[in-house]
């Protein structure tokens, strides 16, 4: 009979909710009589599938690997290239936008088509692109794939429509940039050095016309050979044979003389009338020795050689050259100005720069006027015009990372007066010094769309900081900083043993955040087991931070055994839990292997000067127990209505009433319990002795701060290398015995004992996190990591590696019977608190009013609700104690609880309740007395007709479930995934309605229907998710997310249909049409007769009729999708075409108007003509020719 009735559980509580979304009557706690249907409950559901798309917005954030850049001087666009094949267009604030080329490949070189809303890039699979940048999402219009050579270096002339691509092989081809197909006039290596030669001269690294006569061609190799080729006469004008390699070339705007820059640290000039040798060269870094030789100096990758009109010294701009001897020295960027040179250091190694000029023709003097400067994890602008050059202030969100991010969270719809408070706030501790000209990188147009609410999103850091950021209208722009460090005392060396050594490198790591916006009440949990919540005050403070320590481990081990059934009787009359006071911990120096209640951290506790902004008003730390460390905290909620903080580890729970400063509960997930304890566990034997030293019983601080934070600095700073370093990870995993992939949300004590720790917590939790750049055996193994989830053996000498079928047995607990004669050695697990609400509801059947209660979720899918009693009279608030009685309610799911929603009767979400913020140190007004105000949703509020109760959303890492409170009836149920598990789960609010939304480890990103739980999206969004993603990947409400899609860079996404339809309108423009700056020194007569006598028809000489076709097999052509997306764009914008016609308009008017005037002085001299003519013919009839 047992076994019969375990097969009806199954069929009811497990099978999917068809697609019709019937209720399904199978209860954790039972299936009450007089439970209401959801027909009952009649509640209407708007959502549909075609409510949601999803897409990609906007990406914030320094390129990560950034390898290439470019600058239109005339549409004032910059471009940055990425290794990952990203491209990145900046214009103005709020022109910002991301292309990728699908290949991946990573980009070598950009050129602008200046002025013609083009780009071309060049990749490093041998391919080269033509991007459109005329429409608001830039397409590809064509590529060409070269097949037989290497792509080494592109040179595009100022207005004309022929690419020179120089190769590996030393070869030059040319481009039609029109057809982007290959033209049959080919620079053979073999052609332009000589045939005495006899070393091939290398890649080409070098190409430039020559600023005098366009018709003649720079070609620099690698090996130090320079070729001045005629074109039109294909043959080579002059050869230079240097004993140095080249690294580039830099013409004087004259095109009488240029510059090269070597790999020796020199700089050498030459003269076109002289090309034996040069007539200068110089060390700028090298200093004479006393053989008068100069010292050994390093490249110089790059230099730019400018000219200015109000100086007659020019501007010599390079990077590298300096000597080796100084070991250490930063990267540094010279400019030499006549006789005057600076050195600005650089904290990142330069990747490449650019000298902004006025003018875009190289024949005129140039007129720097800035630097851009790309290094490898920040962006600088140099001003040139101020004599100790000052930088440009960054308007771009470059800093994201600054510090790594190891948490993020987004809030949609903010209180609107948030953020110009934070902003205020932040604004007084800016830096200063910055140059007062307008940022250079202005193009491009940008305005706020007609739809737009306050967005704000958070970042943690490595460092302990936190950073708020306007994210308003697809933004973004810091509007505070706050450091959570300056809690602490700095730890000194030595002061605590071996522990300081452990946790040095980044001990105040920001693990998870909870924000109530309403209240302004910010709570942070760090990675040294410990909890800071802070309070928003606009006025400056002196006080001293409460400090409260919880000793929360637990001596049972949580063996478990399932019971027969997933129906579970309720307990409701277990007494509460008083905690015991705790014992002061000491602050002397104390051997590791007897360290008992020390927490890990020390808080300050002197007066502290608070300025303006989040002031720390508790800190909560978890003890040492025994010589061991405290366990990570893997869940965090608070709510300022009640005036309580609680958070969870896989030890237990802990209550924090941080208005009065006390304890309300610690206790261990067993005795939450009670008597209601769905699972049977053992206890184990008697464990061995500890060994006294120090490195046995640190190990477990050495497991969780050590190599995890090892990894962090190791993924961050392996984004600049080639590799991803799986060999040296690897390495790192097999230093110790306890080198088994692990989360870095858990951590190993003394006795070898593992506990699963929360994956993620449904809250804005993103454990420390570090690259899964693979060293995993298998795709299984990474989910597992992701997951957070690890068996271990009790042998405190050795770890076994993890048993995912172990793993699938417990997350399958529910249908499949598990054998309580296994060994607790084999199936020895803890049970994490993954998820914690405050929430107004019922925490029993019996409950005929709601109240505050704790929701809890466990990583075994149990669900616990908590009543709390708070005295309402404000003054009983701050004096009478808050009691916290588990009832013994427990309902079940399958995998690890994630989220909690609530919903009225009627379908709508109930909102938590809040105080509204108050300045605690603002000046006493006796007028108006500070009270709290209190705002409370209770269900009971927004429901007439529906009756008493609730609906309680639970979503765990397998299924959703639905439930009725108080019966605690489970109404519906959806087996989200089986192939894979949910990552992160948010109850959102999109268009007007519900739904839940969910994303899990294979990439999916997936909404359900509320209540009904129907699937209304399941798209394949991520092919591969690796550990960043899913440890920062957060919902939010308007149908948007983020994620963490480099260790730099935040991409923003969309899963609505109606902010897709309405993106184009959200997006800047790239292009602006803007007329041509004309040379300056053309006159009417040679802008008529077609300029000076220098210029020639490239088409003649590179044209089909002229040069014949290139060889097919040399390079393949391939049509690229952007024609059809660019004349939709650009239907797509009104005001554009309106400004486009306008200036059109104008032009043609001004053409006219000189085709009017050359027409008239051509009547004037061919009338001139005509009389000189006549009176020369007058003159002439009567003569004969012998007469002349």
């Amino acid at each position: 009979m047992k076994k019969f009735r375990k097969v009806l559980d199954g069929l009811t509580t497990s099978s999917p909710i068809n697609p019709g979304g019937s209720p399904v009557y199978g209860s954790a706690a039972g299936t009450p009589s007089a439970a209401p249907t959801p027909r009952e409950l009649d509640i209407q559901e708007t959502l549909m599938s075609e409510h949601f798309q999803i897409c990609k917005t906007v990406r914030h954030g320094f390129p990560c690997q950034p390898t290439a850049l470019a600058f239109d001087p005339v549409q004032k666009i910059l471009a940055i290239g990425s290794r990952s094949g990203g491209v990145r267009l900046l214009g103005r604030p709020g022109v910002d936008c991301h292309c990728q080329h699908e290949s991946g490949a990573a980009v070598l070189q950009l050129q602008f088509l200046i002025n013609e809303g083009a780009l071309v890039t060049a990749c490093a699979d041998d391919t080269l692109h033509l991007w459109n940048l005329r429409q608001r999402r830039p397409a590809i219009l064509h590529s060409l794939k070269f097949n037989r050579e290497r792509i080494t270096f592109c040179h595009l002339p100022f207005q004309s429509k022929w690419l020179y691509v120089g190769t590996e092989r030393g070869n030059t081809h040319i481009v039609n940039i029109e057809s982007f197909v290959l033209s049959g006039y080919v620079i053979m290596w073999n052609k332009a050095i000589e045939l005495s030669t006899k070393t091939h001269p290398g890649p080409v690294v070098h190409l430039s016309d020559s600023p005098k006569d366009e018709g003649k061609l720079l070609i620099g190799f690698e090996s130090g050979t320079i070729v001045m080729w005629d074109l039109r006469s294909k043959r080579t004008e002059f050869r230079i044979y240097y004993d140095e390699a080249i690294h580039s070339v830099s013409w004087h705007h004259e095109g009488r003389q240029f510059m090269c820059s070597h790999s020796d640290g020199s700089l050498s000039m030459w003269h076109l009338r002289n090309t034996a040798k040069p007539f200068q060269v110089t060390f700028p870094h090298g200093k004479s020795q006393r053989d008068g030789r100069k010292e050994s100096c390093k490249p110089i990758l790059k230099v730019e050689y400018k000219t200015s009109r109000n100086s007659s010294e020019a501007f010599v701009v390079f990077s590298g050259g300096l000597s080796y001897d100084k070991a250490g020295r930063r990267p540094t960027l010279t400019i030499m100005h006549g006789k005057a040179i600076t050195v600005l250091e650089m904290d990142y190694p330069i990747v490449d720069f650019m000298v902004l000029c006025e003018t875009p023709y190289s024949n005129e003097v140039q007129e720097p006027y800035a630097v851009v400067v790309l290094l490898e994890k920040d962006f600088v602008v140099v001003d040139l015009t101020q004599s100790n050059f000052p930088i440009f202030e960054n308007p771009y969100p470059m800093d994201i990372h600054e510090s790594p991010v190891t948490c993020t969270a987004y809030f949609a719809d903010c209180p609107p007066d948030i953020i110009p408070v934070l902003y205020s706030i932040g604004a007084k501790h800016k830096k200063t010094g910055y140059s007062h000209k307008e940022w250079p990188v202005s193009g491009g147009t940008w305005t706020v769309g007609s739809q737009t609410y306050p967005e704000i999103i958070i970042t943690g850091h490595a460092d302990g900081s936190i950073k708020f950021w306007d994210a308003t209208a697809i933004t973004l722009q810091m509007l505070y900083k706050l450091k959570t460090s300056k809690v602490f005392e700095k730890p000194k060396s030595g002061e605590m043993g071996r522990s300081a050594e452990l946790v040095e490198e980044d001990p105040f790591a920001v693990q998870m955040i909870s924000w109530c916006p309403q209240s302004r009440i910010f709570c942070v949990v760090g990675i040294s087991a410990h909890v800071i919540l802070y309070r928003f005050s606009k006025h400056d403070a002196n006080t001293i931070i409460t400090s409260l320590e919880v000793r929360l481990q637990c001596d049972m081990e949580d063996v478990i055994s399932p019971s027969d059934t997933e129906n579970t009787p309720c307990f409701s009359d277990p007494s509460g839990h008083s905690p015991q006071p705790q014992p002061p911990s000491p602050r002397s120096n104390t051997p590791d292997s007897v360290r008992d209640s020390i927490p890990c951290l020390k808080v300050k506790d002197r007066m502290i000067r608070m300025p303006p902004g989040y002031q720390a008003e508790l800190v909560v730390q978890l003890l040492w127990v025994d010589g061991e460390p405290p366990q990570q905290i893997t869940s965090l909620d608070l709510n300022s209505a009640y005036g309580l903080l609680a958070f969870g580890n896989c030890n237990g729970l802990a209550v924090v009433d941080y208005l009065q400063k006390t304890i309300l509960l610690c206790m261990s997930t067993v005795e939450l319990y009670g008597s209601a304890d769905p699972f049977q566990r053992l206890t184990r034997s008697p464990r061995k002795n500890r060994q006294s030293t120090s490195d046995t019983c640190m190990r477990g601080l050495s497991y969780f701060y050590s190599d995890s934070k090892k990894r962090i600095r190791t993924s961050y700073q392996s984004l600049t290398e080639l590799s991803d370093n799986q060999v040296s990870l690897d390495l790192e995993r097999s230093k110790s015995p306890t080198s088994a992939p692990y989360s870095p949300s858990l951590h190993n004590d003394p006795r070898g004992t593992g506990e699963p720790v929360s994956n993620l917590r449904s809250c804005h939790y993103s454990p420390v996190f570090y690259l899964l750049d693979n060293g995993y055996p298998s795709r299984r193994a990474m989910l597992q990591q992701l997951h957070g989830v690890s068996m271990y053996s009790h042998d405190e000498h050795h770890i076994t590696s993890y048993s995912w079928s172990e793993r699938e047995s417990r997350e399958n607990s529910f249908s499949r019977s598990r054998s309580s004669s296994v060994s607790s050695i084999d199936r020895e697990t803890k049970e994490a608190v993954t998820t914690l609400q405050f929430a107004e509801s019922y925490g029993r059947k019996s409950d005929s009013m709601p109240t505050p209660c704790l929701w809890v979720g466990t990583s075994l899918g149990l669900v616990l609700i908590i009543p709390v009693s708070i005295p309402m009279d404000e003054e009983e608030r701050q004096e009478e104690p808050v009691t916290v009685a588990p009832t013994g309610t427990v309902l079940m799911l399958k995998g690890s609880v994630l989220r909690f929603g609530f919903l009225d009767c009627g379908g709508a979400l109930i909102q938590n309740p809040y105080e509204v913020w108050r300045d605690l140190h603002a000046p006493e007004d006796p007028d108006r007395p500070r009270k709290r105000k209190l705002v409370n949703f209770s269900p009971s509020s927004s429901q007439e007709a529906c009756g008493d109760g609730h609906l309680a959303v639970v979503c765990s890492e397998r299924q959703a479930k639905v439930f009725l409170m108080p019966s605690q009836a489970c109404l519906y149920v959806h087996n989200i995934t089986d192939s894979s598990f949910v990552l992160r789960a948010d109850v959102v609010s999109v268009c007007n309605s519900v739904c839940l939304a969910c994303f899990c480890a294979n990439g999916h990103i997936m909404t359900l229907s509320l209540p009904s739980l129907r699937p209304l999206l399941d798209i394949s969004y991520l092919p591969l998710t690796d550990m960043r993603i899913a440890r920062t990947f957060c919902f939010t409400n308007g149908g948007q997310a983020l994620y963490l899609c480099s260790p730099t860079e935040i991409q923003r996404i969309t899963y609505s249909q109606e902010m897709c339809d309405n993106l184009q309108e959200m997006l800047g423009e790239l292009f602006t049409p803007i007329e041509t700056p004309e040379a300056q020194n053309r006159g009417f007569l040679k802008g008529f007769f077609g300029g000076n006598a220098q210029t020639f028809d490239r088409e003649e000489l590179f044209g089909e009729a002229a040069a014949g076709k290139a060889s097919r097999s040399l390079a393949q052509h391939i049509p690229g999708q952007g024609g059809m997306e660019g004349m939709k764009a650009a239907a797509g914008g009104v005001v554009g075409d309106l400004a486009r016609a306008r200036i059109a308009l104008d032009e043609r008017g001004q053409r006219l108007g000189e085709l009017e005037e050359r027409t008239a002085h051509m009547m004037t001299s061919a009338e001139t003509f005509s009389k000189h003519a006549h009176e020369l013919m007058l003159k002439c009839k009567d003569k004969k020719w012998y007469q002349f």
